[in-house]
C-alpha cells in the first residue's frame, strides 16, 4: 500500500481566486505523473494543472466554477509503491534507434506500437530469438507544430511532450477522451497507421489561413545570422498573426519638417547636374532607413520557415 498525498496548487504566477472551468478526474479514477488534473481560466490565459504523482485519485476537493488560489488543496492520491517515478523515466528514449522500454499496462509500450508493422511481413515479438534487438523502425514523418493560426491541440502537457518526440501533430490525431481529449493511446494508433501505409489526413487550414510565402536566400543580399526565437515570441506569434487576419487595417501619416534637407538637396543640384545626376529626396529617405535598421536591426530580420 502506498501513502495517501494532498495535491496541492502550485505556483501559478501572480493570480489568485481562479476561476476552475473543468474537473478532469474523478474519485476512484487512476492517473499518470503529468496527467492535467483541472482545468483553470484567468483573465489572461487558460491552464491545466498536471498530476505530481502517480496514483489513484482520492477525494476532489475542487468543482466547476470555484475559485482557487496557490497553495489551495485540490484533491488526494493514493501513491503506490514504484508509481512516484518521474514522469521522463516512463517515456520512451528520443533516439529512434533505441528500442523503447515496456510501459506498464493498460497502455501498450511505444516499442510496440512502432514495431507492429513488422507482423505484416509474418514475424511478431513472441518469434523473435532471446537477446535478438529488434529492427530498429522506420522514422515517423515530420510533421509540423500542434499549434497553428490560433488552434491548439486538446491535450495534457505529458501527451504534448510524447507526441513532439514522435514527431506526430496532434492536430492530425482524433482524440478518444473526455471532449475530444487526444491520449496518448491516439498517439500510438496514429503511428502505428502512419507506420503500416495509411494516409495522413490534410490538415485543414484555419480561418482565413494565408498560404506559405516563397522561400527567399538571404545570403544572396550578404551575411546572414540565425538566431533561436525566444519562448514569448514563440507563443505571442500565433496571436500576432491572427490579429493581423481579423483587425481591420489603417494607415498612419504624420509629418515631418524636411525644410532643412530640402535646401541642401536644391543647393546641390548645380554640383550633381554637372553630373548628369538628378539629385532627389529618395536616396536622402534610403539613407535614414539605413541607419535605422542599424540602430534597430531587429527591423530587418525574417522568420525561418520552420
Amino acid at each position: 500500500m502506498g501513502n495517501e498525498t494532498e495535491v496541492l496548487l502550485p505556483d501559478i504566477g501572480d493570480f489568485a481566486d481562479v476561476e476552475v472551468i473543468e474537473v478532469l478526474v474523478a474519485e476512484g479514477d487512476r492517473v499518470s505523473a503529468e496527467d492535467s488534473l483541472i482545468t483553470l481560466e484567468s483573465d489572461k490565459a487558460t491552464m491545466e494543472i498536471p498530476s505530481p504523482h502517480s496514483g489513484v485519485v482520492g477525494a476532489v476537493k475542487v468543482a466547476v466554477g470555484d475559485k482557487i488560489s496557490t497553495g489551495d488543496p485540490l484533491l488526494s492520491i493514493q501513491v503506490e509503491a514504484g508509481e512516484a517515478a518521474p514522469a521522463e523515466a516512463q517515456e520512451p528514449p528520443p533516439a529512434p534507434e533505441e528500442t523503447a522500454p515496456s510501459v506498464p499496462a493498460p497502455s501498450p509500450a511505444p516499442s510496440e506500437s512502432l514495431e507492429a508493422p513488422a507482423a505484416e511481413n509474418g514475424s511478431v515479438d513472441s518469434e523473435r530469438l532471446p537477446g535478438e534487438k529488434p529492427a530498429a523502425p522506420p522514422p515517423v514523418p515530420s510533421l509540423p507544430t500542434d499549434v497553428v493560426a490560433g488552434r491548439k491541440a486538446h491535450a495534457s502537457p505529458g501527451v504534448r511532450r510524447f507526441a513532439r518526440e514522435l514527431g506526430v501533430d496532434l492536430l492530425q490525431v482524433s482524440g478518444s477522451g473526455p471532449k475530444g481529449r487526444v491520449t496518448k493511446d491516439d498517439v500510438q494508433n496514429f503511428v502505428k497507421k502512419s507506420l503500416s501505409g495509411g494516409a495522413l489526413a490534410p490538415r485543414e487550414p484555419g480561418p482565413l489561413e494565408l498560404p506559405s510565402g516563397p522561400v527567399v536566400d538571404f545570403a544572396r543580399f550578404g551575411e546572414v545570422e540565425h538566431r533561436p526565437l525566444g519562448r514569448i515570441r514563440k507563443l505571442s506569434g500565433t496571436h500576432l498573426h491572427r490579429s493581423w487576419l481579423t483587425i481591420p487595417h489603417v494607415t498612419q501619416f504624420d509629418e515631418a519638417d524636411i525644410t532643412d534637407l530640402e535646401a541642401f538637396r536644391k543647393d546641390q543640384q548645380e554640383q550633381t547636374g554637372q553630373q548628369d545626376v538628378r539629385l532627389t529626396l529618395f536616396p536622402f529617405l534610403l539613407k535614414g532607413c539605413a541607419a535605422a535598421l542599424t540602430e534597430f536591426p531587429d527591423f530587418n530580420t525574417s522568420l525561418a520557415p520552420d
